[in-house]
Formats: structure tokens, sequence, C-alpha cells
């Protein structure tokens, strides 16, 4: 049975705190398998074709140190043919005008990677200026999460998520079991 890799950056612990959240209530245990990008090498996310990413957005809409660390190896990842589903943690009060910029930026960094990308999230219900996460047509390129002032909400975003970008990526990872 293949393994989806669910890779993820952190600064307050959100989003950590997310991507356990995402293997343990969503997944069956031993399908996904979950690392920081601290720890992180090319090898590692090479070994999955079914992948989800997350990212918050700090400051001036910069990614984390760690991520910013990894950015770099991007080039050593053969994503050709693997299914990714993006999801990023921002503040749309306090940063509005770099509302989940990193989310938005690390998409760019890796989508003519000959991947496939699912999990686009609908911006309606989020009040931003501007977001490089917003692709223009009602959509966000991954799933976004406003922990700061929306955390009430993050659940059953969440929720709804999963249920539409999972069916691909246990599809994608050979794995055939998944908790609803």
């Amino acid at each position: 049975m293949g393994k989806i890799g669910l890779f993820f950056a952190t600064d307050t612990g959100n989003t950590r705190k997310i991507a356990k959240l995402i293997k343990k209530k969503h997944f069956d245990d031993g399908v996904v398998d979950i690392c920081n990008f601290e720890k992180a090498t090319p090898e590692m996310i090479s070994e999955y074709s079914a992948l989800i990413i997350g990212t918050p957005t700090l400051g001036d809409g910069e990614y984390p140190e760690a991520l910013e660390g990894f950015l770099p190896s991007l080039a050593d990842i053969d994503f050709s043919g693997k299914t990714i589903a993006l999801f990023g943690l921002g503040d749309q009060q306090e940063y509005a005008h770099e509302f989940v910029d990193a989310l938005g930026m690390f998409y760019e960094e890796i989508e003519d990677s000959g991947a496939e990308f699912i999990g686009f999230w609908s911006t309606d219900g989020y009040e931003y200026t501007s977001s490089k996460a917003d692709m223009g047509d009602g959509k966000f390129c991954g799933l976004v999460l406003d922990q700061d002032n929306q955390s009430s909400l993050s659940e059953e975003r969440l929720a709804t998520w999963i249920a539409e970008v999972k069916p691909a990526l246990l599809a994608a990872a050979g794995a055939d079991s998944a908790v609803a």
C-alpha cells in the first residue's frame, strides 16, 4: 500500500497542528507520513506520488525559515506525475495585503513542474485586499485557513477540502483505505 507524504513548514505551530489533524482525523493509521520541512530532503519528497504541502505566511508575505531554506532543493525533485494538494495559513485582518502569500509563492515555484494540482479553494468567505494565492478566478491555489480570525471555520473547511482531495490522493498513492 502506498502512502501520502504530508510536508509542512511552521512558525507558531498552527500549521503543524493542522498537519497532525489531517493525519490523525482524516486518514487511517499508516496512510500518511508527516514531515516538517526542517527535516525534509528532496529524496524524502521524491518517494511519494501523492503529497499534501502546507505553509503559513509570515510577516510581510514571507516564507517560514524552514521552507525558505528548502526552496533551492526543489530543483532536485521530479514532480512529474505527482498529485499535490496545498494548504496555507494566514491572517486576513492584520495582513490583508499579503494574505497567504507564501502559499501562492510556493505554488508558483512548482506549478510548471509536471505535477497535478488538486484542492483549489473558493475565495468566498474571506476578506483581504491582495493575495498571491488568489488565482484570479475565484479560487485560491489550495485550502486557506485563518486560525487568527476564523478558527471556528477551520475544522469544517478542512473536512470539506479533505473530502474533495482524498480520493485523488489515495489513488495516486495506491492506498486503498481511509477514514471518512
